[in-house]
Parts: C-alpha cells; structure tokens; sequence
C-alpha cells in the first residue's frame, strides 16, 4: 500500500519522504536541533529545501555540528573556510548572520534557560494545527517570532522563513489532510 504524504514530499526523493516522514512537523525541544534548523532555513532562503537537504550533512560538518557557541566565536579565517567550501551554499551575508544569530541564540539560553523554552513560550508548549487547507507562508505567529528575533540582532529570520522554521520544528503542524501525519 502506497503511504500518503504531502504534496511538497516527492516521492522519488528519499531526502525527501525521509524528511517528512521523521522530522517535517514533529515538536523539537533539542536546542542544538533547533539552531541547526534556523541556520538551513536561513540558508534556504532563495533556493528550494532540496538543494540545502542535499547539503545537510556538508552544512553540519562545516558548521562544527551546529554548536552555537562554536559558530559563535567564527572568525574571519573560517568564514574564509566556509567560503571557500563548496559543499554548502557560500553566501557572505548568510554565513555572516549565521555567526551573529549564533551569538544571539546563546544571549536568549541565557536568557530562557534554553532556546527551546523561549521559543515554545510562544504558545505556551502548544503545537498550533492546522486542520484547514489553507497554504500558508506566514501566521500571525511567525510575525512576532521574527520581529522579536531582529530586535534582538538575528538576520534573515524574515517571517516567511520563521514559518518554515515553526513547520520544521513542528510548533505548527501544516500537514496536509490525507497525509499519514495528518492530526485527524
């Protein structure tokens, strides 16, 4: 029997049903989890999920496995580094806001006690489902996300990337009716 998935989960792609089906939409409290996944949407911005899948583990290596407080203390030698490797997408002004999103996530651990905490205050550890079919690029939700992460100094956490992010990490859970991961 065929299993169903979302439209976006192409079936010929492993990188893809292999996503969906163990990651895409299910809650994460993991915080290094968590900043490796707003550093790949970040870096997806502009370019389809595909492209930074495929780049997934070139991206862990390079970013020292997502240790923020690693990223945090980049400087120039290894943004020259990164660069240079053509295994992840070499972008200036991505790999730069990488380090001082890096640096910020650390200041909110400070702050909340972890990433998670902070991020999941948002709906108070509730996972927002929606059970409609409306395609959504932005919610109210992802306004106030990104807005309080640019006051604080993050970048390319735009709304329509914040979004993303909340579907990734499964704080929404955007599932489409008829998928197997459907909340219905």
């Amino acid at each position: 029997m065929d299993v169903i998935r979302c439209r976006w989960a192409d079936p010929a792609s492993e990188l893809y049903t292999a996503y969906h089906d163990q990651e895409w939409g299910r809650p994460e409290h993991n915080d290094r989890k968590l900043f490796e996944m707003l550093i790949l949407e970040g870096f997806q911005a502009g370019l389809s999920w595909i492209t930074i899948l495929k780049k997934r583990e070139a991206f862990r290596r390079a970013f020292d496995h997502f240790d923020p407080a690693v990223v945090a203390g980049y400087g120039p030698e290894k943004l020259e580094s990164l660069m240079a490797d053509p295994g992840i997408v070499r972008n200036r002004r991505k790999i730069e806001a990488s380090v001082k999103n890096a640096a910020v996530f650390l200041e909110i651990q400070r702050e909340f006690g972890s990433f998670d905490r902070y991020l999941w205050g948002f709906t108070q550890g509730r996972v927002i489902w929606n059970t409609d079919s409306q395609v959504r690029a932005s919610s109210e939700l992802s306004d106030r996300v990104s807005a309080d992460l640019k006051r604080r100094g993050m970048k390319f956490v735009g709304t329509v990337i914040i979004y993303s992010f909340l579907q990734a990490v499964g704080v929404v859970n955007d599932h489409e009716a008829g998928c197997w991961c459907y909340p219905g």
